[in-house]
């Protein structure tokens, strides 16, 4: 699988893209560690703050088209370094702030359109046209593992931090690693060597390429999964350590699954890296999203104990993020990498709206039922959706496929 990132700088490009995505996956990952604490702390109730939590989710998401807009018209480099300044001060004024509106602002925009600047659409657009064509499946494993290695890493840490010295240092510690980040930026917007930059055949120009993307069946039904990827993590990222508080675990329990899922979507990753050189991407999509439907079934009947959240965290987190590498995949297949970051932010858009309600209607269910039931239920029921929605996408064989 590596063996096509044979040189030092596609190395280069590929691992600061991934260092990249480590943080800024890694604080947005962990966010739902500190909505106990800021219950406590605020007094807001776990509705209201799971309700800023949302708002984030959604705008995270619909940061990802305009920020890969503005990266394909002007390049990555600002775009990034904006991103990370606003993760940096969304998290270190979210301390201040003790109203659910000023959540909304410090955690639901700030951090959420400095995450989505610095995520997955401007950082594949970026890589994928800086990359040779055979390195691309690679490189968007590796990229991808590396916000999964955040959540691996940033997880454990934070809950530490917020039981050492609270909450509020926790926040102010993850902004300082976001500002550590910026050095990064330079590798990926401006690498060394642009012998291997891709030449376009044909620019339609953006708006062109959007519109045509938007009549496209196969680009709808991408979206349609993809809502269900973004449902299920942002539902498990929130309330995951509300329902290990349900079941009478340890907060250490919560943070060790999220770390584990974190990790377990490393090989994830790239194993998907390497799935989506061999087999078409809606196979790879139909196996991971029906996997997800058969594993909340298995937990729904077993016992809830420290081990059940941990296996269930390492079958979830094998697939986790693992669906973003096919349909980055897929959306390039369909339209060439040109425009790539605004078309892929698009299906980024699709998923947090998902995000959006899978946080939400969490917090809902919580205060109204007292558990999380009828999320699990909802939560099945799509994932298995997902897996039949991927199968009329268009693809050709890979053994067909030319050069974008």
């Amino acid at each position: 699988m590596f063996r096509a990132l044979n040189t030092p700088r596609l190395w280069l490009v590929t691992l600061s893209a991934a260092g990249i995505l480590m943080v800024t996956m890694g604080a947005r990952q962990s966010l739902g560690l500190f909505l106990a604490p800021l219950d406590a702390s605020t007094g807001l109730g776990v509705a209201s703050i799971s309700f800023a939590m949302a708002i984030g989710q959604f705008v995270w998401g619909a940061a990802q088209p305009l920020a890969g807009a503005v990266a394909d018209r002007f390049g990555p480099g600002r775009v990034l370094l904006g991103g990370l300044l606003l993760l940096a001060l969304g998290s270190a004024i979210t301390p201040l702030m003790n109203s659910t509106w000023g959540l909304a602002v410090s955690l639901g925009l700030l951090s959420a359109i400095g995450s989505g600047a610095g995520s997955f659409s401007v950082l594949f657009g970026a890589a994928t046209n800086r990359l040779p064509l055979e390195a691309r499946g690679a490189a968007s494993g590796v990229i991808n593992a590396g916000g999964s290695f955040g959540q691996f890493i940033f997880a454990p840490i934070l809950q530490k931090l917020i039981q050492a010295i609270g909450w509020m240092g926790a926040m102010w510690a993850l902004a300082a690693v976001v500002l550590a980040a910026l050095p990064l930026v330079r590798n990926v917007a401006n690498p060394a060597d642009h012998g291997h930059k891709v030449a376009h055949a044909e620019d339609k120009g953006l708006w062109p390429s959007v519109k045509e993307a938007m009549r496209d069946r196969s680009y709808l039904l991408l979206h349609a999964g993809f809502f269900t990827c973004g449902f299920h993590i942002a539902f498990l990222v929130t309330h995951l350590p509300g329902e290990v508080s349900l079941c009478g675990l340890p907060p250490a329990v919560a943070s060790w699954s999220l770390a584990i899922i974190g990790l377990a979507n490393i090989f994830g990753s790239l194993f998907a890296g390497a799935c989506i050189a061999r087999f078409r991407g809606k196979h790879v999509l139909f196996w991971m999203y029906g996997s997800r439907a058969v594993m909340i079934a298995l937990y729904l009947v077993s016992p809830r104990t420290d081990l059940t959240f941990y296996i269930f965290a390492a079958g979830l987190g094998f697939t986790w993020l693992a669906t973003v590498p096919p349909t980055a995949s897929i959306v390039a297949k369909l339209f060439g990498v040109r425009y790539l970051g605004t078309l892929f932010g698009l299906t980024l858009l699709s998923h947090q709206i998902g995000g959006f309600l899978g946080a939400w209607l969490g917090g809902i269910a919580i205060t109204r039922f007292g558990d999380f039931s009828w999320m699990w239920y909802a939560d099945m029921v799509l994932a298995g959706l997902a897996a039949f929605v991927n199968l009329p996408i268009r693809e050709a064989p890979v053994t067909r496929l030319q050069a974008a």
